[in-house]
């Protein structure tokens, strides 16, 4: 354990208001699954997306950050994470810190690489689409099942904005202590399956 106590799991995640973490089964009649009663809609874009980024260690994390409006370019990522974020934490850890950021376009970026070397930031290779090996992916889960149970629930994003905020507060720490503990176990069940679907 003391080898991850150095190491800062960050990733972005894409919140909805209309996300409804209830999944509702139903048994309907051979074609019949389009009739209006069998039909529940959804507006995927008109509610509103809150994109956020924060980072996980052991004993710690960083702020969780709300990017305003756009997608997340590497400017942005360089500007508005790197710079401010995990400059200042690689700086107040030592000289062993190791960012795991996955290969999404914009961690990728040369301005974002040249920034990094620039900052002697040393950076954990990463397997491609593995969400299922970082336990951040779980950090989600949790503050997306929070959400889904407030009541009301937020209706602007600003309100979700202000949830987030509170709920990334008020989570536990020892529960993202226990997922990244669960690091040696996640390795070795992506290696059993010789990298395929993992039960992360």
């Amino acid at each position: 354990m003391d080898q991850w106590a150095t190491f800062l799991f960050s990733d972005e995640s894409r919140f909805s208001l209309n996300t409804d973490s209830r999944r509702t089964f139903i048994w309907r009649e051979p074609g019949t699954c389009y009739l209006p009663s069998n039909v529940r809609k959804i507006d995927h874009y008109g509610g509103g997306v809150l994109m956020v980024w924060s980072g996980i260690m052991l004993d710690g994390r960083t702020p969780l950050h709300v990017f305003e409006r756009g997608t997340v370019t590497g400017v942005r990522y360089r500007d508005e994470i790197l710079e401010p974020y995990v400059r200042l934490l690689r700086g107040a850890v030592d000289t062993e810190f190791i960012l795991m950021d996955d290969n999404a376009r914009p961690h990728r970026a040369v301005l974002v690489d040249e920034f990094i070397e620039s900052e002697d930031i040393h950076r954990m290779d990463w397997p491609a689409r593995s969400p299922d090996v970082n336990p951040i992916e779980h950090v989600w889960d949790a503050l997306g099942r929070a959400i889904a149970t407030r009541n009301p629930p937020p209706k602007t994003i600003q309100e979700m904005k202000t949830v987030f905020l509170n709920e990334w507060d008020h989570l536990p720490q020892e529960i993202i202590n226990c997922l990244i503990s669960s690091i040696k176990s996640r390795c070795k069940a992506c290696i059993s399956v010789r990298g395929d679907h993992t039960s992360y």
